[in-house]
């Protein structure tokens, strides 16, 4: 199956995507959605919609999500994946295409944790309990929790990342910053966001 063009995303929103994925499997949202998801409104666009999946869950999801055909993504190589098909231990990402109307509707991540635990995927000794990690909003939409989410914006130092970290650091607990500047000092000692925790 051909790739669609890198550029042509029309993600789904995250309700969308619980209603299809539902809490039979072990997933949650990641990256700017699941920021606007704690906030309890969205603060800005999203270009995709990115969610993390357990390994042991991926066939499943894909099960869950078969009006999609999904492609691996790494280095910026995009190749179709058949359903038949696990992802190979280095892809990190997953495409999902909707084929029908021509866009990319998801990112799906596969992850290192267990049903237990979460394992921080850039380095895998930051590992906690899954319960600490994953939230839910009220109609029970899984989300990272914001600290971990901001660990994985602090890489990259992007405007948008910067304007999240900012709307974010009023709302952090006091647990969370702690956290957050901890693991910061570990894994990017250098960083202009530990000083503001």
């Amino acid at each position: 199956m051909k790739s669609l063009p890198e550029k042509a995303w029309n993600a789904w929103h995250p309700a969308d995507l619980m209603k299809r994925l539902g809490t039979g499997i072990h997933w949650y949202v990641v990256g700017g959605w699941a920021l606007d998801l704690w906030h309890g409104r969205q603060t800005r666009e999203h270009e995709d919609l990115e969610f993390a999946v357990l390994r042991e869950d991926i066939a499943n999801a894909r099960s869950l999500l078969a009006e999609l055909a999904f492609f691996s993504v790494v280095d910026g190589q995009i190749d179709y994946l058949p359903s038949s098909v696990p992802p190979a231990v280095h892809v990190a990402q997953l495409w999902g295409a909707d084929p029908q109307q021509g866009c990319w509707r998801v990112d799906m991540m596969p992850e290192r944790g267990t049903p237990a635990t979460w394992i921080y995927k850039r380095d895998p000794s930051l590992a906690m309990p899954r319960g600490d990690m994953i939230r839910k909003t009220a109609d029970g939409l899984p989300f990272l929790a914001p600290a971990a989410i901001l660990l994985f914006k602090a890489k990259h130092w992007r405007n948008k990342d910067e304007k999240d970290f900012d709307l974010a650091l009023p709302r952090l607990a006091a647990s969370e910053r702690a956290d957050l500047r901890l693991w910061l000092e570990r894994l990017h000692p250098d960083h202009d966001w530990i000083a503001r925790l």
